[in-house]
């Protein structure tokens, strides 16, 4: 039986088939307002092997000039990001257990070459909500440790529909994707996973 570190907890199909189409309807949305861009590393400029957008009243972004941060609007268009969607608004009252509201909803795309490096979301000024993210299309093989760079590690298949929620003591756990499994989904039409990350970034 896995054993996932402390304040991690994986809910395995939350989502049914239908509400996991609804939400990436709703992602289409969001991206035909604010498009995908590829962020940037900060201090080198390299490019990260993601493409990503957000909705809500923040987003995150990061670029070689400014590095990791929050902000209004859209660093292409300059535009607001557009409103959260309200389903994925349940899906974060039905499984944070916080009373806050999400402020920024990040979108990854990952093509079946992408991965995401162990890090720790910590951007935020309020690190004591949770954060939740959401699978969707491809499987993935997600990695997760402790609250040091370097630590034990425990790794999993995440699923179209499941859930991970990093709260208590795993809200600062280090945390990547290694790989993407393709053609494990035919939820997106082109292939690919869609991961949403919602968190809450002022106390």
């Amino acid at each position: 039986m896995l054993v996932l570190p402390k304040g991690i907890k994986h809910i395995p199909g939350f989502l049914d088939r239908g509400r996991q189409e609804e939400i990436v309807e709703a992602i289409r949305g969001v991206v035909a307002e604010a498009p995908l861009f590829v962020p940037e590393m900060p201090k080198t400029g390299k490019p990260m092997s993601v493409r990503m957008t957000n909705c809500g009243p923040l987003g995150w972004v990061t670029d070689r000039e400014k590095g990791y941060r929050y902000q209004p609007q859209h660093p292409g268009t300059g535009r607001p990001w557009p409103p959260m969607p309200e389903i994925l608004l349940d899906v974060w009252n039905a499984v944070s257990a916080s009373d806050k509201q999400p402020e920024a909803c990040l979108v990854n795309f990952y093509s079946e070459e992408a991965r995401m490096g162990m890090h720790q979301d910590r951007d935020e000024r309020d690190l004591e909500t949770a954060v939740v993210s959401i699978s969707l299309g491809d499987s993935c093989l997600f990695r997760v440790g402790g609250k040091e760079r370097g630590g034990q590690t425990v790794s999993f298949r995440l699923e179209s529909g499941d859930i991970v929620v990093l709260g208590g003591e795993g809200r600062l756990a280090f945390h990547g994707v290694d790989r993407i499994y393709p053609d494990t989904s035919t939820l997106l039409k082109n292939g690919g996973r869609l991961n949403l990350t919602l968190r809450r970034v002022n106390p």
